[in-house]
């Protein structure tokens, strides 16, 4: 299987199936194909792990693409200015990525809802209290919004960020939420009640910008009719 990730600031990435190869993503994911591909709706893994995915920003059904025959593409584009980045998931490796993050994946990946553990975490963590979970084996595409760090944490290493701005990690990686410390901060300080620390070892991916955000940065521009 051969990509191509192109384009900018609203990235896709066209995928090369041969015979018999296959992808899958969530219904209405695909932008594009040659003819040459069939399309089977389903919902992968039964109901209950169908209304995981819903809760962690995909769709109930899933949509697998097979090509039935040699040299066949398949394009899916992103749905928010950013990046598209291809994970290579190896046996006894995970990613845990952000709500929605998931693209398409070979079917050797397993995409799975993951929750926040703890109290706090779970209630208060906005953003962060269900992400996605990609093991298994295969190629693995996510969107990520905005521009994208990638930082490695040495064991016990600690970072603190905005809930939203975590993009992906490594599942070594340890996530928690925690109280922003101080009246004045909490009060004043702009970045709400909470924030996410991430605790190494492993690969984290942080990004720039998030839809919520640049939702509430819009909203004040946006007309609203009301019905006489």
């Amino acid at each position: 299987m051969n990509y191509q990730i192109w384009g900018e600031p609203m990235p896709a990435v066209t995928i090369r199936l041969e015979q018999g190869e296959s992808i899958y993503t969530q219904s209405g994911g695909m932008s594009w194909m040659t003819d040459s591909i069939e399309m089977d709706t389903n919902l992968r893994g039964g109901l209950f792990k169908g209304l995981g995915r819903m809760f962690s920003g995909e769709s109930l059904f899933m949509a697998t693409y097979t090509a039935s025959r040699p040299a066949q593409e398949i394009t899916l584009a992103s749905s928010f200015p950013g990046q598209i980045l291809a994970l290579q998931i190896s046996r006894g490796q995970q990613y845990i990525c952000q709500k929605s993050a998931f693209l398409c994946a070979q079917q050797s990946v397993e995409l799975s809802a993951e929750i926040v553990k703890g109290f706090s975490g779970g209630l208060f963590g906005g953003e962060g209290f269900v992400l996605q979970r990609l093991s298994g084996e295969g190629l693995a595409f996510v969107e990520l919004d905005g521009s994208v760090r990638e930082i490695d944490l040495a064991p016990g290493q600690r970072l603190k960020v905005d809930t939203g701005n975590v993009a992906l990690f490594e599942s070594s990686v340890k996530y928690a939420v925690e109280t922003v410390k101080g009246f004045k901060n909490i009060l004043f300080g702009g970045e709400g009640l909470f924030l996410t620390t991430l605790e190494g070892p492993g690969k984290v991916w942080l990004q720039t910008i998030t839809t919520e955000a640049t939702a509430m940065k819009l909203k004040p521009f946006l007309s609203v009719e009301t019905s006489k």
